[in-house]
């Protein structure tokens, strides 16, 4: 089984990689900008006054996005459940609450959004898949965003598994990671996660995850405090390389 090595890191007996999507693979934060922005300023014109609210809920500060903030890492219907205790403390009931910030979403999603890949992992992931690993995406976002995703970049040819936050249990729980090496029929032990925050980090980990890889695109040469915990950090995906099987590493 190939080996993978990462600056000093090498993960031996690899059979496959799942990856997160927003943030990883995808560079969605300005559409988790515009979205940020756009839910809150639809709520605001239904209750005035709670505009910023919101918008720190959602991460959002001097319109700057929070890659740990809650719209950024996490799934829609945690999102809608934060959003929707704030309307509740304005006086409104539990289910007119959640109601209400569930339309706030479905109104302002941009339904014609066009997905941006973050550059070179188009060749990264084609690289991995025709070296014999098995690929998959794990995410919060939903299942149909990462479909789209696919699509959109041409990706569905190497991507065998792709698991959204709608269909089932969410990270950090460790079992969505061992659904995912399940239905690869592979082992969590010979499976590496690649992601961008401390969920995927501690899903990871907890499911005894052959190795962790942290991305921070291009953030800088100093170590991401908020991904302590993983294997190694990396700046770029194209840092993910093969050893091939005959490389004597001695």
């Amino acid at each position: 089984m190939p080996t993978i090595y990462c600056r000093d890191k090498n993960f031996g007996d690899i059979q496959a990689i799942i990856f997160d999507k927003d943030g990883t693979l995808e560079d969605s934060s300005l559409l988790l900008s515009d979205l940020a922005n756009n839910v809150a300023h639809w709520l605001e014109e239904r209750i005035p006054g709670l505009k910023e609210t919101i918008l720190r809920s959602l991460g959002m500060y001097n319109n700057v996005l929070n890659p740990a903030g809650l719209m950024a890492v996490g799934s829609r219907l945690e999102n809608e459940i934060a959003l929707a205790a704030h309307v509740a403390q304005r006086g409104k009931g539990w289910l007119e609450s959640r109601n209400l910030v569930q339309q706030a979403f479905k109104e302002v999603d941009l339904k014609e959004k066009k997905t941006v890949i973050f550059p070179g992992c188009y060749e990264v992931i084609s690289n991995l898949h025709q070296r014999g690993l098995k690929l998959a995406i794990l995410s919060l976002a939903s299942t149909r965003d990462i479909e789209i995703f696919l699509e959109d970049h041409q990706l569905s040819q190497f991507i065998e598994i792709y698991q959204g936050a709608d269909q089932g249990y969410l990270k950090p729980d460790p079992i969505c990671f061992e659904m995912v090496c399940e239905k690869l029929q592979v082992s969590c032990a010979n499976t590496l996660m690649v992601g961008d925050s401390q969920m995927d980090i501690q899903m990871a980990s907890r499911a005894n995850a052959a190795g962790i890889i942290a991305i921070r695109w291009g953030s800088g040469a100093i170590p991401c405090q908020s991904l302590a915990g993983a294997d190694v950090q990396i700046l770029n995906l194209n840092e993910i390389k093969l050893i091939p099987q005959n490389f004597n590493l001695n």
